[in-house]
């Protein structure tokens, strides 16, 4: 049986928190920063990507930031800036592909907006080129190389996938990832109806299976969001996959804003990044405006066996 969020929350406790704080953003001008990647390196310099707007609109842009100490990063004014949201980036045979979601007028509803992904690939930031568009209302695609392939992680709503379920295919090369395609990919049976899940960033654990950091969501009855970050195993070999776990909680973090009271508890898990003692670092945006950092136990060790 599928858990729902609210089982999913009776079930955590908050034991493999160990530390988080808040990060600071210099150089964006009052702007807020908020989904971000995980850090990654960029011809050798350490770099982090963010959602950067203001807090009344949507209209945003993915920027790049450097570190200046633990909690500190400045933004890299030399480096270009894309018309995205929800930055997220992956390696595919060596090339830094970097993704988000483009928003634009909608064709058919007057002041309506619509979305799709968007992938640039290139062997750095500045040479960053368009790749792949996905399906027109589709957010959310995520990629990862294994056994030789791409692992496409899709993310259909409406008809097919309701509020938000993840699917998945096996493309040869990054030329094989088409809109068709990610239309036609069967889907995982992760959260009931009523609620809705997302991958946010794939890779490829020692035993060759691949750990998904996501997040599940829900409404509350006064049309509150709830939003906490997620992890799960799927197997390439037998495409077998466990459930869905929650790995933090609003509750957990510091103090802070949101974009809207309704977004109060809303973290959308931007990356992770794995350590050699047995911990991880969560880089997460929460309440649409603001990015923290938690360090965790990691969450992937067991899914290696470990």
């Amino acid at each position: 049986m599928v858990k729902t969020v609210d089982q999913l929350v009776n079930e955590y406790s908050g034991e493999n928190i160990l530390a988080t704080y808040k990060l600071k953003f210099t150089g964006v001008n009052g702007y807020d920063v908020y989904n971000p990647t995980s850090p990654f390196l960029d011809n050798g310099k350490k770099v982090l990507a963010g959602r950067v707007e203001k807090r009344d609109t949507e209209k945003s842009k993915v920027m790049f930031f450097e570190q200046i100490n633990e909690d500190t990063w400045k933004l890299i004014d030399n480096l270009p800036t894309f018309e995205l949201q929800d930055p997220y980036f992956t390696l595919i045979g060596g090339k830094l592909v970097l993704g988000g979601t483009q928003v634009f007028d909608h064709p058919d509803i007057p002041d309506a907006l619509w979305w799709r992904a968007e992938k640039l690939v290139g062997n750095d930031i500045d040479g960053l080129e368009h790749l792949v568009y996905g399906p027109n209302g589709m957010k959310d695609i995520r990629i990862c190389e294994v056994n030789n392939k791409i692992l496409v992680l899709t993310r259909p709503q409406g008809e097919k996938g309701g509020r938000g379920r993840i699917g998945y295919y096996f493309a040869d090369n990054l030329a094989d990832i088409t809109v068709e395609k990610i239309e036609e990919a069967p889907l995982l049976d992760l959260c009931i109806s009523e609620e809705w899940v997302g991958s946010n960033q794939a890779m490829v654990l020692k035993n060759g299976k691949v750990g998904v950091l996501g997040h599940i969501a829900k409404f509350d009855e006064n049309g509150g969001r709830h939003y906490y970050p997620t992890t799960f195993c799927f197997d390439p070999e037998t495409a077998e996959y466990t459930d869905t776990k929650i790995i933090c909680m609003r509750e957990y973090l510091d103090e802070g804003e949101s974009k809207r009271p309704d977004l109060y508890d809303v973290m959308f898990s931007g990356g992770i990044v794995r350590n050699e003692d047995g911990t991880a670092e969560l880089y997460t945006g929460v309440g649409d405006c603001e990015v923290h950092c938690v360090k965790i136990q990691d969450p992937f060790l067991e899914y290696e066996g470990k």
